[in-house]
């Protein structure tokens, strides 16, 4: 117990204080079988060891620095801009935490208020809040609010939601109670016939624009239906694609949820991440955690104040609309430094680069013998590939070839004819012309044994 800062006289005293002869006294109740004497932990390297240690086992990971990657699905390689973690990396914001005390925290609180601004701008809606845990905890706290605000006890939600979101929400209705009906979406025409699906007992329709599978519909004539059904509609967004897609207040969302990672964040093993929310002005008293409003203190001067606090840590439990709690303060931040380095017309400008490039790769992979894409769909910077062998087995081909591929949509939809062999790419600005010809060769690679067998007489 070296490495306790307490004497030995203290740890005395406490024991003395509680009634207890030995420090082992206090584990009397922990079965002998499941006591370890000694942790047997070697001994100690120098800093110069650790280091050559931590970067060799470093370099056995499949970082996407030094090797094409097109994986997507809701997390996305971008380039961060070297502002975001100078900005990101100063003492008094990654060391905050809450801010209680609005006279110390203005910095905080405006950080907060810029983003719940530009979220709202993005999204074409009335209010956001500051951020949620991630996209996931976002659709499942958007359901929530159409709950609560409807009085009904069912949701709807299409198939092509991203199956995350969707396995999250159904851990929330189950605590909570609420029965969620999945609507086919995969093989469907141009809108999918929601009078069949959506009733009077849903209180929301959840769809998701570009679509898991990448694609881009027509989310006007689902809030529509939605609505007919006296439902709230919830489009869930990719962000960047709003610079080019129009936002969900041009076609009557009531709620808008959605990742931020791929705004100025890095992949990081999948976290921490950053989820958003906006609604109309009408339900801004419904949304979880808080809301950052501007006012003027006692000297006249802007200030910035907790407007909203509607979570159980704050107000009465039973008047809580969340227990929802830490925002994700710190990359709201860099996501905020990141739009606003960027403005209109440079996220436009990363929109276009993603979506360019997703199309020139679809158009090259498409003239591989055995390939073609799966959806004849308007799409954004992801699309379907299906392909002439098992997708998994395409995919470890490629990282032989020192390729991250896509993503294997055999198991997330193992009841789809048209996914069976379906593989997820998606291109973003940091994707080369030469990475996506470079992957190009490789699958011609795989299709090449195909194309001698025909021609050999072997069927």
């Amino acid at each position: 117990m070296s490495y306790l800062s307490h004497t030995d006289s203290e740890r005395r005293a406490m024991l003395d204080s509680i009634g207890v002869g030995s420090v082992d006294d206090l584990f009397e109740g922990v079965p002998n079988d499941l006591r370890v004497d000694e942790l047997n932990i070697p001994e100690g390297i120098s800093e110069p060891e650790v280091l050559d240690l931590l970067q060799s086992l470093a370099a056995q990971n499949q970082d996407l620095e030094s090797r094409p990657s097109f994986l997507g699905g809701g997390a996305y390689r971008g380039y961060v801009p070297a502002a975001v973690g100078a900005i990101t990396g100063r003492a008094e914001f990654y060391t905050s935490y809450t801010p209680y005390q609005a006279e110390m925290s203005q910095g905080t609180l405006q950080v907060i208020y810029e983003f719940q601004t530009m979220i709202a701008e993005l999204t074409g809606l009335d209010v956001a809040n500051a951020s949620l845990y991630d996209g996931a905890t976002a659709v499942a706290e958007a359901a929530t609010m159409a709950l609560n605000a409807t009085g009904r006890d069912r949701i709807a939600i299409l198939d092509t939601v991203n199956p995350d979101y969707r396995t999250v929400l159904k851990t929330y209705a189950g605590g909570i109670g609420y029965a969620v009906d999945d609507i086919p979406a995969v093989d469907t025409a141009r809108c999918v016939r929601l009078s069949d699906y959506v009733t009077g007992e849903h209180a929301a329709l959840i769809a998701q624009c570009p679509d898991f599978l990448g694609r881009v519909f027509d989310m006007e004539a689902l809030a529509k239906a939605a609505h007919e059904a006296g439902a709230l509609f919830i489009a869930a967004v990719d962000p960047v694609s709003l610079a080019v897609l129009r936002p969900p207040g041009e076609y009557s969302a009531d709620i808008a949820v959605g990742e931020g990672q791929n705004l100025g964040g890095w992949m990081s093993y999948g976290g921490p991440y950053l989820g958003f929310i906006a609604s109309t002005s009408a339900l801004q008293r419904r949304l979880p955690g808080r809301i950052t409003g501007a006012t003027v203190d006692n000297r006249g001067q802007r200030a910035f104040v907790l407007t909203l606090q509607t979570r159980e840590q704050h107000i009465r439990r039973e008047k809580a609309t969340s227990n929802i709690c830490t925002n994700e303060a710190l990359v709201a931040l860099g996501a905020t430094v990141y739009l606003a380095l960027m403005g209109k017309e440079g996220l436009r400008q990363v929109a276009n680069l993603g979506l360019q490039k997703a199309h020139y790769a679809s158009e090259t992979l498409s003239r591989i013998p055995g390939f073609e894409t799966a959806f004849d769909w308007p799409f954004f910077r992801e699309f379907v590939l299906t392909t002439p062998r098992p997708a998994a087995e395409v995919n470890r081909y490629l990282l032989s070839q020192g390729i991250l591929g896509g993503i294997d949509l055999a198991a997330l939809y193992p009841d789809e004819p048209t996914l069976a062999n379906g593989l997820l790419l998606a291109f973003t600005d940091t994707t080369s012309k030469q990475q996506i010809d470079k992957l190009a060769s490789a699958l011609s690679e795989i299709a090449a044994p195909a194309r001698e067998a025909v021609a050999g007489g072997v069927a």
